[in-house]
């Protein structure tokens, strides 16, 4: 009995997923399945323009050999975009949670300050986006500039000082960033039971060691929910070089069937790098009992 109730719950909680992932797969199936399909096979061809439309002419790997031996602008820029996703991804989340913990505390004008972190994103974004970081507004005059460098020196290494340098003028646009992130983790904050902090209290636990004992283990579903939000969009992010030269190999070169196959082979890592995530997490996500 026991375990027919069991598998019937399962059963039921199954269901009750797709239902929510029914209206995103119609979605898909309707608007998504056959362009990558197109694009898939568009990879393996050289397609050529003609009055009737675009001519497939079949060649089978050459575009993916092309990506890796004869281009010299994909394996830099993929590198960069590897390199970029390194260094924004841990500022970020780190950021995201640093200011959710600061804006789920009591305080006069709560709501306004979290109003305040979450408009980037609703204002820069896509073409708004693209169109400041042509103008520079995310650059911060202050760490760029030589005289900050001669001071620092003195005290600082340069070799230490200027990757620090570099990181703290990427603090605008990780901010603008992180909205959602914060947003996520306020909702994972509020979902904590208080009754775990009161018990670590009376045990006589500090603020910190409460921190890494119950809310950072507890926040564990909602760290790898952000890890993945942000790796995605750190690669499609407009200011991502390697996305403007996917576009300007399609829509300015007109090199539908390359600029398919450089697609697939990021779409590619960019899963392989999802996939690592959730290996690590499927073996460090904590017991979540303690949530209302």
């Amino acid at each position: 009995m026991k375990k027919q109730m069991r598998m019937t719950i399962r059963i039921r909680n199954v269901l009750e997923a797709y239902s929510f992932l029914s209206l995103w797969l119609i979605g898909f199936a309707m608007f998504m399945a056959i362009p990558l399909a197109r694009s898939l096979f568009y990879s393996f061809n050289e397609m050529k323009v003609s009055s009737s439309g675009l001519v497939a002419d079949w060649i089978g790997m050459l575009n993916f050999r092309r990506a890796f031996s004869t281009d010299v602008n994909f394996l830099p820029l993929l590198k960069d975009s590897f390199l970029s996703l390194l260094i924004h991804v841990p500022l970020i989340l780190i950021f995201a949670m640093f200011a959710a913990l600061l804006l789920n505390r009591p305080m006069f004008g709560r709501t306004f300050f979290r109003g305040v972190f979450f408009l980037p994103v609703i204002i820069a974004s896509g073409a708004v986006l693209a169109e400041m970081l042509e103008l520079g507004a995310q650059r911060m005059p202050l760490f760029t500039s030589s005289s900050l460098f001669l001071a620092l020196s003195d005290v600082i290494p340069g070799d230490i000082l200027e990757p620090l340098l570099i990181l703290a003028d990427q603090l605008t646009l990780v901010m603008w960033d992180s909205g959602v992130q914060i947003l996520i983790f306020l909702a994972g904050l509020q979902t904590i039971s208080s009754s775990l902090y009161e018990a670590a209290n009376m045990d006589g636990a500090t603020k910190w060691e409460s921190f890494w004992k119950i809310t950072f283990p507890m926040m564990a579903p909602m760290i790898l929910v952000n890890t993945l939000f942000t790796i995605v969009n750190s690669f499609t992010s407009p200011s991502n070089e390697m996305m403007g030269y996917i576009r300007t190999v399609v829509f300015s070169q007109n090199d539908y069937g390359y600029g398919a196959a450089i697609g697939w082979v990021y779409f590619i890592l960019i899963f392989l790098i999802i996939a690592l995530v959730f290996l690590i997490f499927r073996k460090n996500l904590a017991n979540t009992d303690g949530r209302r």
